[in-house]
C-alpha cells in the first residue's frame, strides 16, 4: 500500500444515532477520516441497546456502525456543553445528523449557525423526507420509507401483505448517497472555498432506487403498475427462486443465449421432450408469454433434484445461479472469506468481533478499520485538548459532567 487513506486529515463530527449516520461516519472513517462520535450523557446513542446486545454498555450493532471513530458525550444543556460543541464544529470539515429538521436549530447546532462560524463546514442531515416539502416535519424511518415508496407493494405474493425487507435498505442506501455527497462537497470546497448543507430523505432515495417502475408507469400513459409477482419476474422469463429436495435457489436465464442453453440441458436431463427448440420460447416476449407453461416445467425438474446438483450442471452451461444463503452459509463461503468481507478486531471487553466489512477496495490504500468502536465519551480528554481546553479545564468539564464518561 503506497497513499494514504483518500479522506486523510478531514475531521468529522458524528452527531447521529441508531443507522443511516453512523454508517456515514463508519464509511467516512475507513476512507481515512478523523471521526468524532458525539452522545448523549447517560444512555448515549440508543443504537448501543439494538440487536445484538452484549451488556448495558453497547451492542453488536453500535460495534458495527461505529468502529473506526472516537467517542464524546457532551451535556447540551449545559451552556458548557454548547460552548465545546461549537468549537468543536469549528475544527470540524464535515458534520452529520440525522434528526427530524429544525431539532439541532435550538441546540445551535443547525447549518445556519454552523456555518456562519466555519463557513468550510460540509453539512449532511439524513432525515425521512427531508427539509423541504409538506411533509418535512414528520418523524420516520426506513420502513416508513420503504412502505411510501412503492418498493414495499412490489414484492411479496400476490393478495397478500407484504413482508417487511428484513434489511435497513432505506437507511443503508441514504447513508452511502450521503458519503457520495460528502465527498463531492468537499472537492467542490476546493474551488469554492465554501461547505454547503446536504439535504438526504430516505423516502427521495428510495424512489430514485426504482430501475423500472417509475418509467414503465409514466412512459405508458399510466397503464402498467408493477404487481406482486412472489416468486419470479413476469417481464424477465426465466429469472426467479425455485425450490429444490432440499433448499432454494435462484436461476438468472432471462437472457436469449443463456435462456437456449438452459433449455437445451433441460431437455437433456429429463425436462420436457423438445423444450430446447421450442422456438416460441427464443425470445424475451415470446417467454413472458408462454411464462406459466415455461415455469411448471422449470418447478418439477428443479425440484426432483438437489440444490447442488442442479447448480453443477447450470454452472457447466454458464447459466448464472445461486444457492439462496443463509447466513450461516454467508459468513463461511469462501468468496466472502476471500474478500475479507466478515471483519475481526479485538476488543479489550468482549474478546474477538466478527462483523460485517465495508465493500471498498483500492489498489494502494488499505481500508481496513482496526479501531473499535468507542466506548461512551471515551475519548472526552483527548478530543478536548485539540480543542486548546487545558488539563485542568477538561478535569473541570469532567467533574461537572460536561464531558460524561462510562
Amino acid at each position: 500500500m503506497t497513499q494514504a487513506l483518500p479522506l486523510a486529515g478531514i475531521r468529522v463530527i458524528d452527531y447521529s444515532h441508531f443507522l443511516a449516520g453512523p454508517y456515514v461516519g463508519r464509511c467516512l472513517a475507513a476512507l481515512g477520516a478523523e471521526v468524532i462520535k458525539v452522545e448523549r450523557p447517560g444512555s448515549g446513542d440508543a443504537g448501543r441497546q439494538h440487536a445484538h446486545v452484549l451488556d448495558d454498555k453497547s451492542s453488536g450493532y453500535f460495534l458495527q456502525l461505529n468502529m473506526g471513530k472516537q467517542g464524546v458525550s457532551v451535556n447540551m444543556k449545559d451552556p458548557r456543553g454548547k460552548a465545546f460543541m461549537q468549537k468543536l464544529c469549528d475544527s470540524a470539515d464535515v458534520f452529520i445528523e440525522n434528526y427530524r429538521p429544525g431539532a439541532l436549530d435550538k441546540l445551535g447546532l443547525g447549518f445556519a449557525e454552523l456555518s456562519a462560524r466555519n463557513p468550510k463546514l460540509v453539512y449532511c442531515s439524513i432525515s425521512a423526507y427531508g427539509h423541504t416539502g409538506p411533509d418535512s416535519h414528520r418523524a420516520g424511518f426506513g420502513l416508513i420509507a420503504e412502505a411510501k415508496s412503492g418498493i414495499m407493494q412490489m414484492v411479496g405474493n400476490p393478495g397478500e401483505a407484504p413482508p417487511l425487507l428484513r434489511i435497513s435498505l432505506g437507511d443503508m442506501y441514504t447513508g452511502i448517497h450521503a458519503v457520495a455527497a460528502i465527498n463531492a462537497a468537499l472537492l467542490g470546497r476546493v474551488t469554492s472555498g465554501r461547505g454547503q448543507h446536504i439535504d438526504m430523505a430516505l423516502y427521495d432515495t428510495l424512489v430514485s432506487m426504482h430501475e423500472y417502475a417509475v418509467q414503465c408507469y409514466t412512459l405508458s400513459g399510466g397503464t402498467v403498475l408493477p404487481q406482486q409477482t412472489g416468486h419470479d419476474m413476469p417481464t424477465s422469463t426465466l429469472y426467479g427462486v425455485f425450490r429444490a429436495s432440499d433448499g432454494d435457489l435462484v436461476i438468472a436465464a432471462q437472457v436469449d443465449d443463456a435462456w437456449k442453453r438452459f433449455a437445451a440441458m433441460l431437455e437433456q436431463h429429463g425436462g420436457p421432450v423438445g423444450f430446447g427448440g421450442d422456438a416460441r420460447f427464443h425470445s424475451l416476449n415470446g417467454r413472458n408469454e408462454h411464462r406459466v407453461e415455461i415455469l411448471a416445467a422449470v418447478k418439477a425438474w428443479v425440484a426432483a433434484r438437489s440444490v447442488a446438483e442442479v447448480l453443477a450442471l447450470l454452472d457447466g452451461i454458464d447459466v448464472p445461479s445461486a444457492k439462496v444463503q443463509r447466513i450461516d452459509d454467508v459468513i463461511n463461503d469462501p468468496q466472502i472469506q476471500a474478500r475479507g468481507m466478515v471483519q475481526e478486531q479485538d476488543h479489550p471487553r468482549y474478546g474477538k468481533l466478527r462483523l460485517p466489512n465495508l465493500p471498498f477496495r483500492f489498489s494502494d490504500c488499505d481500508t481496513t478499520i482496526h479501531r473499535v468502536a468507542p466506548d461512551l465519551g471515551e475519548h472526552n480528554a483527548e478530543v478536548a485538548a485539540t480543542l486548546g481546553y487545558s488539563a485542568g479545564e477538561i478535569a473541570a468539564l469532567q467533574a461537572d459532567g460536561v464531558l460524561f464518561a462510562q
